[in-house]
């Protein structure tokens, strides 16, 4: 257990350079994204203390990505395996780029088609799990809860490759999903990756882990700054898409996709409620929720904006602390 508590100095100064990177970016970048009319586009449906949202300045998941890559392309020298990390990160980081660009410079309604983002997901996805389940062992294993990281189960190539594929487009979206409300899903993203971080204290040879997740959350750090309520900067679709991909891909090279979906259970609530909403919709023409994703039903029960975040911040830490008990 003292591994938990034990602070790697170049991993704290990996994560105070990214955040001090972020805040110093900031300064220029919300200016420029303002010039260049790069503001988010409200939804006509949604509640209507959003409104006055409009025209925040978005993209700004590109406060933590530029940190990422310069932080962690000098870590990347001694183990290809940040690389490998940072690429895939930057790889959905890229679909959710021309989607804003679409939606926002280009003035697009939808940005990407549906099927054009999906692609996009899957050709990511593709290359990745083709990567991982050739050249990481632990790609190929799947850690159950209660037996643990002692005795992980080796999947067959042809439950591997697709599970791994579906892992990582299903939190690129349920990322992008939660990504509704001031400081969201930078929050929860904030202690999923203190989760992540704390499980690969347990085995000595995840300490690339460690070391994406300080670089990744130190970034995310500097972006909150400027993304709590009131919000300056959103994320945006290049954030959002970035950050579901590198959860997804850390948690995939590690065997530990199941305790993902129970440290992320936000994501998977928020996801859930849009599939649960359109196919009882459908069916019924009917609506479970007042609105989905769930965070905006519980905005049309009255409740604010920050208590929201609040409660959805300690719903996941509890989560992330039941993942780690269960190691």
């Amino acid at each position: 257990m003292n591994k938990i508590f034990n602070v790697i100095p170049h991993q704290l100064l990996a994560y105070l350079i990214a955040f001090a990177m972020s805040l110093a970016l900031a300064r220029i970048m919300i200016p420029l994204l303002k010039r260049l009319k790069c503001g988010q586009t409200v939804r006509e449906e949604g509640p209507e203390s959003h409104k006055a949202k409009s025209g925040t300045p978005t993209m700004g998941g590109l406060l933590f990505l530029i940190p990422m890559v310069l932080v962690g392309g000098w870590y990347a020298i001694k183990d290809h395996r940040i690389l490998v990390l940072i690429l895939v990160t930057l790889g959905f980081g890229l679909i959710g780029f021309l989607d804003d660009y679409l939606k926002v410079v280009r003035k697009h309604n939808t940005g990407l088609k549906p099927k054009q983002k999906m692609l996009g997901l899957l050709i990511v996805s593709g290359a990745f799990t083709w990567y991982a389940i050739s050249y990481i062992p632990s790609a190929s294993t799947l850690v159950i809860p209660f037996i643990g990281l002692k005795a992980p189960v080796t999947l067959p190539v042809a439950i591997a490759v697709p599970f791994s594929i579906f892992v990582l487009a299903a939190f690129t979206n349920a990322v992008n999903l939660t990504d509704g409300l001031d400081g969201l899903a930078g929050t929860v993203t904030t202690l999923v990756l203190l989760f992540l971080t704390v499980m690969s204290t347990f085995r000595d040879d995840w300490e690339y882990i460690r070391t994406f997740c300080a670089i990744l959350a130190g970034g995310l750090l500097g972006f909150l700054v400027f993304n709590l309520h009131p919000a300056k900067v959103f994320m945006g679709d290049v954030g959002a898409l970035a950050l579901g991909g590198a959860l997804a891909a850390m948690a995939l090279m590690t065997g530990t996709a199941i305790y993902l979906g129970i440290a992320g259970i936000i994501y998977v609530a928020e996801a859930l409620s849009v599939v649960i909403q359109v196919f009882w919709f459908k069916r019924t023409r009917r609506r479970v929720f007042l609105m989905s994703p769930l965070h905006h039903h519980y905005e049309y029960k009255g409740w604010k904006e920050t208590k929201v975040v609040t409660v959805f911040a300690l719903v996941t830490l509890a989560a992330g602390v039941v993942a780690v008990l269960l190691l």
